[in-house]
């Protein structure tokens, strides 16, 4: 399967065809970092003597218009954990054969305050970007620059990205989901084109993260399809109704991943069921460290099972 840029480097056609190989013969193991020192990788290795495969890394702190003035201890805490570490991504994946993968955390480029990419902190209206000429579509496209700059050093370093933008948009909590998928999925083209056609990113395999059918931009603009799952209360599962919703919703044509989930799904079950899943990200904090969402015997399974994938592998 290649790539939907045509343009697309070397590095990310591989990074694609490693993706439809692992998938339902064995699974990725990934974890989401927001910090330099990267605690949860160090929690990780110290239960498994293993580390995983695929690393997140968050650019929240990246975006241009945060509102300092008018932010809460969390948000400024989470900024400042936050920085610099694009310099800690491209650093592990030179040193390593691990992988990158991106969240953006988008503080809105008009307006807000605090954490700004939440909705209930901004009244920054997402469709009018989509109106030509608007203060909102300017705005859009001067962060959409700035975060390009920062994309293009994984480039010149041949380092390839899965690049999770506007993430989540089947829900409405952040900004760019407020009104709906549609929008969302239209931002989505917006950047796709711009970065593809005009920054010419061709390192970025474009991932998209949604569960809702009218919000699909189409097989001409998706790598892999890819969904959130955080449960109520622990489960044993291989997350194959997750797994039949989305392809449902939105193609059986891409390779499918389990972008940020809180449970780690039961290895014994996937090894059995081989649901193609290429690979999984566990979120950061509390979702990794300690006992509140994953037991030491779970981390110990996954990490030490022959049908996963780990640093190193």
């Amino acid at each position: 399967m290649n790539p939907v840029n045509q343009n697309a480097s070397k590095e990310a056609r591989e990074l694609l065809e490693y993706l439809y190989e692992t998938a339902g013969q064995k699974i990725m193991t990934g974890q989401h970092t927001q910090t330099n020192t990267m605690e949860e990788i160090d929690y990780i290795y110290q239960l498994t003597g293993r580390k995983p495969k695929l690393r997140g890394f968050e650019m929240l702190a990246y975006s241009p218009n945060i509102n300092y003035q008018d932010a809460s201890q969390e948000c400024l805490t989470e900024v400042y954990e936050n920085r610099d570490t694009m310099d800690t991504a491209i650093r592990w994946a030179k040193e390593s054969d691990g992988i990158v993968t991106l969240s953006f955390h988008w503080f809105s480029p008009i307006g807000g305050r605090d954490k700004s990419f939440y909705t209930e902190h901004t009244d920054f209206d997402a469709s009018r970007v989509l109106k030509e000429n608007s203060p909102e579509r300017a705005a859009f496209y001067h962060d959409t620059d700035v975060i390009a700059e920062e994309l293009k050093r994984f480039e010149q370093e041949r380092i390839p990205v899965l690049w999770r933008p506007f993430h989540e948009s089947d829900g409405t909590w952040f900004w760019w989901g407020a009104k709906g998928p549609e929008v969302a999925r239209d931002l989505y083209l917006l950047m796709y084109d711009y970065y593809t056609n005009v920054h010419h990113l061709n390192h970025l395999l474009w991932v998209w993260n949604c569960k809702l059918s009218q919000g699909y931009p189409g097989d001409d603009y998706v790598d892999v399809i890819s969904v959130d799952v955080y449960l109520e209360n622990y489960a044993q599962t291989d997350y194959r109704q997750q797994y039949q919703e989305l392809i449902q919703a939105t193609t059986r044509n891409k390779v499918a991943a389990l972008a940020e989930i809180g449970y780690l799904p039961d290895i014994g079950m996937l090894e059995q069921s081989r649901i193609p899943w290429a690979y999984f990200m566990t979120w950061s904090k509390e979702f990794c460290i300690g006992e509140q969402y994953n037991r030491q015997e779970a981390w110990n399974a996954m990490y030490r099972s022959k049908y996963v994938i780990t640093e190193g592998d």
